[in-house]
């Protein structure tokens, strides 16, 4: 044995070189949902639909139980690939074609793979470039009840491991995945009408008007919270919980802060929507796109509003619509104060003109920032079989 110790710098992750179009990466660790974990992330992000909260309800509509909504569904699936796609991630892009499945329950475990579509060079930073692909999250995999549960895209902006690397540019198809919302059928023999206090009134698929925009009364101000929250689900990308690495190089870090993980102000305007929006919803269908449009960092104060963009009938089901929305989150800051840098430099949010900017509803000496945006679609009960 040598006197001497031998040091080992080991890096996590992967790089931008490292990844190559058609690869498949099956993630370690899985996550069983636990009591614990459905109470954390339903309680925090003010989730009100009763599924997640009345397991008597949730029952009477057909489920095995407290349903897990999808906010919280997408962090768990969404958290087990950080490690090999993101943790070397400078911003998280797009989402794109994010769609559900089968219902989660306390007590799921769900495990996630990914394919690379894609892989560019970055047209500014010599030490960047784009990560595109395709993760699928199947739950109870081996059992009788294993189902896919969630899959969706997404590009990612990853740092080179060496600048002077040369990529596996190209891309590939997506593979079809057989995911489409499953609920539990509706049946006119039971009495959904007495539980119908236990919704809001107003949430009712009859109630929405296309072209109407909802402002969320409720805000949630984030603080060093994020850093635990991220950790309970495993997130291990060091720009959302090591200071110390972005202190070294404040430069090449989004605002030289932690940023918050992407999935917490996504699954908090969802939640922040909820009692407008998804109170009687029975589940959400897919989010064709989505992309963060400005950081968030401890201090700020999360709102949301929805857009009503449109109204469909769901096909086979004439108990339910569905809806077509436009999700919006916003901070305020202060006028004076020069504006973060874009988490998506080269995203086409981060390009959006002028003209369409977030609306001046500021009180004075403050300024309205989107940070995030997503077009859902969300299968809502209707009023005429639920409530009389």
């Amino acid at each position: 044995m040598s006197e001497s110790l031998r040091t080992i710098h080991a890096l996590t992750g992967h790089f931008l070189e490292d990844f190559r179009p058609g690869q498949v990466y099956r993630h370690k660790g899985g996550k069983t949902v636990t009591e614990g974990l459905f109470a954390t992330f339903t309680e925090f992000a003010m989730t009100s639909n009763p599924l997640a909260k009345n397991a008597r309800y949730a029952r009477a509509y057909g489920f095995e139980g407290l349903v897990c909504p999808p906010g919280v569904a997408m962090l768990v699936a969404f958290s087990q690939t950080v490690e090999d796609v993101s943790e070397n991630a400078r911003a998280n892009l797009e989402y794109i074609d994010m769609r559900f499945g089968a219902p989660v329950y306390i007590g799921d475990t769900i495990e996630v793979e990914t394919r690379v579509l894609g892989v560019r060079a970055s047209s500014s930073r010599p030490n960047l470039g784009i990560v595109h692909v395709q993760s699928t999250g199947r739950k109870n995999i081996g059992a009788a009840d294993e189902a896919v549960v969630m899959t969706w895209q997404r590009k990612v902006q990853v740092y080179k491991r060496d600048e002077s690397a040369e990529l596996h540019e190209g891309n590939v198809d997506p593979e079809p995945v057989d995911c489409e919302l499953r609920l539990p059928a509706y049946d006119p023999g039971r009495d959904y009408k007495s539980l119908a206090h236990l919704s809001s009134p107003d949430s009712y698929f009859e109630d929405f008007e296309a072209g109407t925009r909802i402002e969320h009364s409720r805000g949630r101000t984030m603080t060093d919270e994020h850093i635990h929250l991220t950790a309970v689900l495993d997130n291990t990308s060091q720009v959302h919980c090591n200071q110390f690495m972005i202190d070294l190089n404040p430069k090449q870090y989004v605002g030289g802060r932690l940023i918050i993980f992407g999935g917490i102000p996504f699954v908090l305007c969802l939640g922040l929507s909820s009692p407008d929006v998804g109170d009687n919803a029975l589940g959400d269908v897919v989010y064709s796109t989505g992309r963060h449009t400005a950081p968030l960092f401890a201090g700020d104060t999360v709102f949301a509003a929805t857009e009503v963009r449109g109204k469909r009938d769901f096909p086979g089901r004439p108990d339910l619509g569905i809806l077509e929305t436009k999700l919006l989150g916003h901070k305020f800051e202060r006028a004076k104060e020069e504006a973060e840098p874009s988490e998506a430099p080269e995203s086409k949010a981060a390009k959006r003109p002028r003209s369409e900017a977030e609306p001046s509803e500021a009180p004075e000496g403050w300024k309205k920032t989107r940070i995030f945006e997503l077009d859902r679609e969300i299968a809502v009960k209707r009023r005429s079989h639920y409530a009389g």
